[in-house]
């Protein structure tokens, strides 16, 4: 009867020793609720651009429409430097390829030009001046070539439309005729203002700097091809003048120098996030 009262005593000291035990023992936490990805704000490949530069332009000639075969012409022909300011959107279709739609006004450039004329009876000196701008609207694409340092060559390419305006064109001319000889005969003509639209096409290349995830700022190279220019009817200032014989300033160029910056609206921006919950 001892024995069996001993093993019950025993068998309740170690019950009460392990729940005492259990008692001691610290509660472990309830699980980390899940807390879902933040809401994202897409906005596709979409950015803005914004442009700046300044152009050196070149023409290929100088033509007047009643110009004939027997005579010869030397000319030096040249435009000042020019402003360019232009506005742009586009989307960036993957890391290595984008493209845009630009427009921008080419401001006021002055143009000075001479010509040695050589005919059969004689030889003639010409002195041009006139003033140029544009609009050129462009549809352009682009290859990104690789980043390297936040720095990424690119080459590209664009086609569109340019409206060439000539404006206050005049020639001063001198010419002389050895046969029968006599005095130097000067003369004044100008021409009306035109503006025509052309197509036009260029060439890029530059260097973009990521400068955050939104802004980058581009450095470039264009060559632009704007077609010709055209003034009005050539008339001397007492009205008297040929019949369709305006100038023509043949193949417009320009090799434009150009900083830029996109902002770009295809970043992650985290809009909602719910808060972790802890208990315990």
């Amino acid at each position: 009867m001892r024995s069996v009262k001993f093993i019950i005593a025993a068998g309740a000291a170690t019950l009460l020793s392990q729940a005492a035990i259990a008692a001691d023992m610290a509660i472990a936490p309830p699980p980390q609720m899940y807390a879902p990805p933040p809401v994202v704000e897409d906005f596709g490949g979409w950015y803005l651009r914004g442009d700046i530069g300044f152009s050196n332009q070149r023409v290929q000639r100088l033509n007047n429409a009643l110009d004939v075969n027997n005579t010869s012409s030397v000319q030096n022909l040249n435009f000042n430097t020019a402003g360019i300011y232009g506005l742009g959107v586009g989307y960036r279709v993957n890391n290595w390829f984008r493209a845009d739609v630009t427009g921008e006004y080419r401001g006021n450039s002055q143009f000075y030009g001479s010509d040695r004329i050589t005919f059969p009876t004689g030889v003639g000196m010409d002195t041009y001046h006139a003033t140029k701008n544009e609009w050129v609207v462009l549809a352009n694409a682009y290859v990104d070539l690789g980043t390297w340092w936040c720095i990424t060559p690119f080459i590209g390419a664009g086609v569109g439309g340019a409206r060439v305006a000539i404006n206050g064109f005049n020639d001063a001319g001198l010419s002389s005729n050895p046969t029968p000889p006599g005095p130097p005969v000067a003369s004044l003509a100008y021409g009306d203002n035109v503006s025509k639209w052309n197509l036009a096409w260029a060439l890029h290349a530059g260097l973009a700097y990521k400068v955050t995830p939104n802004v980058t700022v581009e450095f470039a190279y264009r060559y632009l091809d704007m077609g010709d220019g055209l003034t009005g009817d050539l008339k001397t200032f007492d009205g008297t003048n040929g019949v369709n014989n305006p100038m023509t300033f043949k193949n417009i160029t320009s090799h434009d120098l150009k900083m830029g910056v996109r902002w770009n609206f295809d970043s992650p921006q985290p809009v909602y996030q719910q808060p972790l919950i802890r208990k315990g």
